[in-house]
Parts: structure tokens; C-alpha cells; sequence
């Protein structure tokens, strides 16, 4: 196929895009910046990766003029929105109004593109287990936060323009995701601790949320992706590890314990603080088997990008 596909800069991005590749499909990436202009070295390092996979167009957001003229100038098969507003996300100060015109900019006008030389491309839109209403859980499956309420906005007008013009939506959800080249979030911070010769804290061990390796998932949504184009599946919501942070913090210690030689201490706290729903997990379980996916090797790959990345080239642990 022919891929049109947004956010190959974020750590999932990466993942998808070459993943796609890997499967045989020529994908076109757009990026916000030129490659040396995004400010920090993780996302820079990304984009040089991922344009061994793709070609890239330079300076291009979501529904700029720029963005609506490529959409227009061939023929796609598909179109992947997978860029969104994220900056903060974490923050009850997210500006979720902000995010949702940026996301959905110009919706119109790209999906009329989108359609141009009689093209009739499907529309696979990237959603979050932390959006209202998605995967399985707890207290009425809110919106984690206003980027997950963004997030579900998002979708909501992208679903009615891509009928409005025609296109065929489909959603693909994303739970937690954890693996090289991601930001410093959970995982990260365990290897940084461990790395340090120190016990690392879970602050939030009764949480049930669901962890996937990201080369999983990056199977599931190429997989997903041809499914999609060919056969109209309209969502899939892909499963890891579902259980509580504690019992997956074990799972991680254990899994570096055996391939570093690393004390890998973990120390549970008494969890008191639940903003966030108790349980929330994706409810299609991936079988990694039938997707040429190794977890051992996945494993392996995790290990050795944190031992690359915490020691120093001739130094000794």
C-alpha cells in the first residue's frame, strides 16, 4: 500500500512506521520540524531512525496548506493519523481545546484531498486506553485526563468528516507501551534506578493497567493496517501484560534481573492516591506467535538498549 501516515517522530511513531515498512509498504511521513530543529536528542535520534523506513516531508502539521496539497497529490490507500497533541499530558492544565483543533485541523479540506484523483483511502486513527470510554475497567471507563478527553473528542470529529466525505474509520488503541527509544516514563525510570545500584519505588502498585512491548504492537498495527485496508475491520483494541503495576514491575525486574546480572530490587508502596481509575486494560489479546513476534527476543532488544543507553562504551557495571 500506499501509506500517508502523521506522528512518525513520537516513540510509537518509529515503531509503526517501520514496521509498515518491514511489511512491504512505501510510506510517506510528514514531520512538524526539519530533522535537526526538534529540540531534544531522543526525538531527533528517532527521526533519523525512521527515515531509513520512510520518506519524509519536512515542516508539515496536520491540516496545514502544505499537508492539504500532499494529501491531494496522489492516490493513497491509506491514511494514518497517529500525531495528537501531547505536550503536558500528564498535567490537569492540558489545554484539551487547543489540542483538539491542531488534531483535527482543516479536517474537511484534507479528507476532500484525501479523495482526489479518485482516491478512496481508509482513515486508521491512533486512539488511547486513557481516552473516555475505551478498553475495560473500572469507575465507568472515564477519560483518564483532559488529553484522554482530547483524545476521545478527536475521534469523534474525525469519525463524522471521514463519513461526511466517504472514508472508511477505524480506530486502533493504544494501551502502555514500553521499549527502546521511548520517553523516560515508567520503565525507563526503573532501568535509570536499578542501573544506579538502587531499589526502585512503585508509588501506584494497585493500578491494573495494561503494558505491551512496543514491537508488539507495532506487529498488531501493521497487521491491523492490511486488515483494515482490505477487509473493513473498523477496531482493535491490543492486550500485553494485563495486571497491576506491582505484579508488572515484578515481571520487568525479572526479565532485566536474568539478562543484565542487575540487583533489579523493586519496593511496593501502600498505594493511597487513585485520581486515575483502578483498572483500565485493552481487551483484544495479540498473539504474538502467529505475528512472527519473540518475546525473548523482545526482552533481549529492552536489555540491551538500556545497557547501551545508562553504561558508558569500556566501562565496566
Amino acid at each position: 500500500m500506499k501509506i500517508l501516515f502523521t506522528g512518525a517522530s513520537s516513540f510509537t511513531g518509529l515503531w509503526f512506521v517501520r514496521e509498515l515498512a518491514r511489511a512491504g509498504h512505501e510510506v510517506v511521513a510528514t514531520f512538524r520540524k526539519q530533522p535537526d530543529d526538534y529540540p531534544d536528542a531522543l526525538r531527533r535520534q528517532r527521526v533519523a531512525i525512521v527515515l531509513e523506513s520512510c520518506c519524509g516531508v519536512f515542516g508539515q502539521s496536520f491540516g496545514d496548506p502544505g499537508f492539504v496539497e500532499l494529501a491531494g497529490s496522489q492516490r493513497w490507500d491509506l491514511f494514518c493519523h497517529h500525531a495528537a497533541d501531547v505536550a503536558n499530558y500528564r498535567s490537569s492544565e492540558f489545554d484539551l481545546v487547543s489540542a483538539l483543533s491542531n488534531n483535527t485541523r482543516n479536517i474537511a479540506a484534507v479528507f476532500g484531498a484525501l479523495r482526489a484523483e479518485g482516491g478512496h483511502p481508509g482513515v486508521l486513527v491512533t486512539g488511547s486506553v486513557f481516552e473516555n470510554d475505551e478498553g475495560a475497567g473500572s469507575e465507568g471507563l472515564p477519560a483518564f485526563s483532559p488529553y484522554g478527553l482530547s483524545k476521545g473528542l478527536s475521534w469523534q470529529v474525525l469519525r463524522y468528516h471521514a463519513a461526511r466525505a466517504g472514508l472508511a474509520p477505524g480506530k486502533f488503541v493504544i494501551p502502555n507501551p514500553f521499549g527502546p527509544y521511548e520517553e523516560p516514563r515508567f520503565t525507563a525510570y526503573l532501568m535509570k534506578t536499578w542501573f544506579a545500584g538502587e531499589t526502585a519505588t512503585v508509588n501506584t502498585p494497585t493500578y491494573v493497567r495494561d503494558n505491551i512491548h512496543v514491537s508488539l504492537l507495532a506487529k498488531a498495527y501493521a497487521t491491523f493496517a492490511q486488515e483494515f485496508s482490505l477487509r473493513g475491520l473498523s477496531r482493535l483494541h491490543p492486550s500485553g501484560y494485563p495486571e497491576s503495576q506491582g505484579a508488572f514491575a515484578y515481571r520487568f525486574a525479572a526479565a532485566m534481573r536474568e539478562r543484565l546480572g542487575l540487583a533489579c530490587n523493586v519496593e511496593l508502596k501502600q498505594q493511597s492516591d487513585f485520581q486515575e481509575p483502578r483498572v483500565r486494560i485493552n481487551t483484544d489479546p495479540v498473539d504474538g506467535g502467529s505475528l512472527g513476534w519473540d518475546e525473548e527476543r523482545a526482552w533481549d532488544d529492552v536489555a540491551g538498549y538500556y545497557r547501551n543507553l545508562f553504561v558508558s562504551p569500556g566501562r565496566e557495571r
